[in-house]
């Protein structure tokens, strides 16, 4: 770190949010260095237009290269549209709107030339000139301090956007090319290292979620004796179980309530509401302790939902990525949408946490059920007909003892990692900012180096 010393000389950028800058930095509107354009190239397929590959505003979001090696998107397009939208090296794309403000303006920079691969519908293509090398435009939107002021001009209630103009007149620090090589080498070293780091620890938590979900798996498949004598439950569901364990549908033990969303059209089921009522998305918590909407008591009472108890074990019918099929536990009470059913115990056969986690061990069979596809949702009906192995409610409440004390140690390991993962994106934002701006100097970085931009 001895390279990174500052510039000899500053200068007021006349910016808050950029400080002092070197002397010899101009600060300029994109429209004087670059070009911009808002696509707007669809992913339908229509006749008579050409076959293309389509890249999209995930395409960009979660990739900061943008490489012939992703899954593009088919989709059609006009030959003038080609022309205009093709992906050459050197773009930027940016996402132009979005459900959030903060999403807009995301960056991703593009390898090389693609012939067959255009600029999708929600994304601004730029093309640099010979002022502006492309990455140098990709890091300066990727320091957020810098990237703010897109924030900051984005328009919307329930979906944010950013015109071509405002993309246009945003302001950036230009040093000269030389400097932008310098910079440019400079952070894809350091920030590849950090990459690295954050993937290694990335993986390390993946392994221990594995372990957590092998641990719950065998342990409410087997219990705590592993030399204990299992028997065929009569089940395809169940499979094996301790030779003492019974069997029987969930619903003998347990009361199944679900929800319902009342009406949002009316403000008064809605506005002042003080009775939690809780959506899909939120069963990721696992434990929920909060949750993000409330209604009112005509707003109750003008629905099917249901008021539930805390330790309630709640499950999604449906919803995007892994939330169907996700089970969590209520420490709140509260009511819910249509797409969660909760499960009150009896607390006599069947304890609240071993249901939990028998669900957990059983999330992909349970999807299997209905298949994997979003469209395709759990139904009551099904989860009703669901058979649990069941050993004496004594037994389940030392399984579950069990359970947790080895899952909060992985628990507790898990989250040391993930502050680390966010101390080392910090660092890496804080670089990135850093080089930008010029408040460290890199150009000795290039010179000690080969220079590979």
């Amino acid at each position: 770190m001895g390279e990174l010393k500052a510039y000899p000389e500053y200068k007021n950028s006349g910016f808050e949010w950029v400080g002092d800058v070197p002397t010899d930095w101009q600060y300029t509107k994109l429209k004087r260095i670059a070009s911009v354009e808002l696509s707007n190239i669809d992913k339908k397929s229509r006749e008579n237009e050409i076959d293309v590959l389509l890249c999209n505003y995930v395409d960009v979001y979660y990739n900061d290269i943008i490489t012939s090696e992703l899954s593009f998107m088919q989709a059609t397009a006009k030959q003038t549209q080609i022309n205009k939208f093709k992906l050459k090296r050197e773009d930027v794309l940016i996402t132009k709107d979005s459900e959030t403000a903060d999403d807009i303006g995301v960056p991703a920079w593009v390898e090389q030339d693609m012939e067959n691969v255009i600029c999708g519908y929600h994304l601004a293509q730029i093309r640099s000139s010979r002022y502006l090398i492309g990455k140098f435009l990709f890091y300066m939107l990727a320091s957020t301090t810098l990237n703010s002021q897109l924030h900051s001009l984005a328009n919307g209630v329930t979906r944010f956007g950013i015109s071509k103009g405002d993309i246009e007149n945003s302001i950036y620090l230009i040093p000269d090319v030389k400097t932008q090589k310098a910079i440019i080498n400079f952070l894809d070293s350091r920030t590849s290292q950090i990459d690295a780091l954050i993937s290694d620890k990335e993986r390390l938590i993946k392994l221990l979620e594995e372990k957590r979900q092998a641990i719950i798996t065998e342990t409410v498949t087997k219990g705590l004796d592993p030399n204990v004598k299992m028997k065929d439950s009569g089940n395809g569901w169940i499979g094996e179980v301790p030779e003492h364990w019974g069997v029987g549908k969930i619903k003998y033990f347990s009361e199944m309530k679900t929800g319902a969303t009342p009406s949002r059209n009316n403000l008064d089921y809605w506005e002042g509401g003080t009775i939690n009522w809780m959506s899909s998305g939120e069963i990721n918590q696992e434990y929920i302790y909060h949750v993000n909407n409330k209604i009112t008591e005509l707003g109750f009472k003008s629905s099917s939902t249901s008021l539930l108890p805390i330790n309630t074990v709640m499950i999604a019918l449906n919803g995007q990525g892994k939330t169907k099929g996700k089970a969590a536990i209520l420490k709140v009470k509260s009511t819910c949408n249509q797409s969660l059913v909760g499960f009150i115990c009896d607390g006599k056969n069947l304890h609240y946490l071993y249901l939990y986690y028998f669900l957990k061990s059983k999330y992909r069979d349970i999807r299997g059920l209905v298949g994997d596809g979003l469209r395709d949702g759990i139904s009551l009906g099904l989860l009703k007909t669901l058979y649990i192995s069941l050993p004496s409610y004594d037994e389940q409440v030392k399984i579950v003892k069990e359970i947790v004390s080895q899952e909060q140690d992985i628990l507790k390991t898990i989250e040391i990692i993930k502050e680390q993962i966010s101390k080392l994106k910090e660092y890496r934002e804080s670089l990135i900012y850093e080089a930008v701006t010029g408040k460290i100097d890199v150009r000795d970085y290039a010179t000690e180096r080969q220079e590979t931009y």
